[in-house]
């Protein structure tokens, strides 16, 4: 791929709902379900009721945290999208870096992202596809196949944690420049 032959790149904030907007449909119903459990928190604790103060606390807990966790889900995600990126401006389509996104739903829509921004996304849908990758297939993978997966140091930095990454390039400079 070259910077003549690049397609149109969007603003990298649009880039970056685009690559999470599962995740921040997610991220508003979090924020409703806590809203609803912090009103039904204040009635049961006004009403003095034990259990459903418990209950509404647990509830509201739960919801509350994953707000957070949806958030930082997001930020990694766009780290995967700005690493594909790079990696299929490099060496173009390539099944092992594909490979690299397959795991969860939101890893491949990261690299869908990208490569839709490089002109390469057909390729990687249809390799997803013959990988035996379905629409449905939202569970990441490794959940299903370690039952004990939030006990593990790598589900933590690969979902919540990951790490900053800094393009090498600037795709929408390399896009400018080539209109001239």
């Amino acid at each position: 791929m070259t910077a003549t032959s690049l397609p149109f790149q969007p603003h990298p904030l649009v880039s970056y709902f685009r690559v999470g907007r599962l995740l921040y449909g997610a991220l508003f119903l979090f924020l409703l379900e806590s809203w609803v459990y912090w009103v039904e928190l204040k009635e049961a604790y006004t009403a003095d009721s034990v259990f459903w103060t418990s209950f509404w606390i647990w509830s509201f807990g739960f919801s509350f945290i994953h707000i957070f966790l949806v958030m930082a889900d997001g930020w990694s995600r766009y780290q995967n999208y700005k690493r594909a990126k790079d990696q299929f401006f490099m060496h173009g389509f390539h099944p092992r870096i594909a490979d690299m996104y397959i795991v969860s739903k939101c890893q491949r829509m990261a690299a869908e992202v990208a490569a839709e921004e490089l002109g390469i996304a057909d390729e990687v849908r249809a390799h997803y596809a013959h990988r035996g990758v379905k629409w449905y297939h939202y569970v990441p993978y490794f959940m299903v196949a370690d039952p004990l997966f939030l006990i593990r140091k790598d589900f933590w930095s690969r979902t919540f944690l990951e790490k900053n990454y800094t393009p090498r390039f600037d795709f929408r400079t390399m896009q400018t420049e080539m209109a001239r």
